[in-house]
């Protein structure tokens, strides 16, 4: 798996845990829905700003978004 797509499955898996829609975290992340719809399929590669602007929304340390679960191929 590619660092965006474990990036984007993380912040997704986040998300739901957190009871968010793909809206409401990118509205308050500052960001457009399509963009962040992207960066959850693993299809854009967002910067570290973005990167920690959305964990502060999800309440998580940016460096657990980037690691691989041992369950993840």
């Amino acid at each position: 798996m590619r660092l965006a797509e474990i990036f984007g499955a993380n912040v997704r898996r986040v998300r739901q845990e957190r009871g968010m829609t793909l809206e409401s975290l990118a509205t308050e992340a500052g960001l457009a829905y399509s963009y962040m719809g992207g960066i959850e399929r693993g299809q854009r590669n967002p910067s570290l700003n973005v990167a920690e602007r959305i964990a502060k929304v999800l309440e998580s340390d940016p460096v657990t978004l980037f690691c691989q679960s041992p369950t993840s191929k």
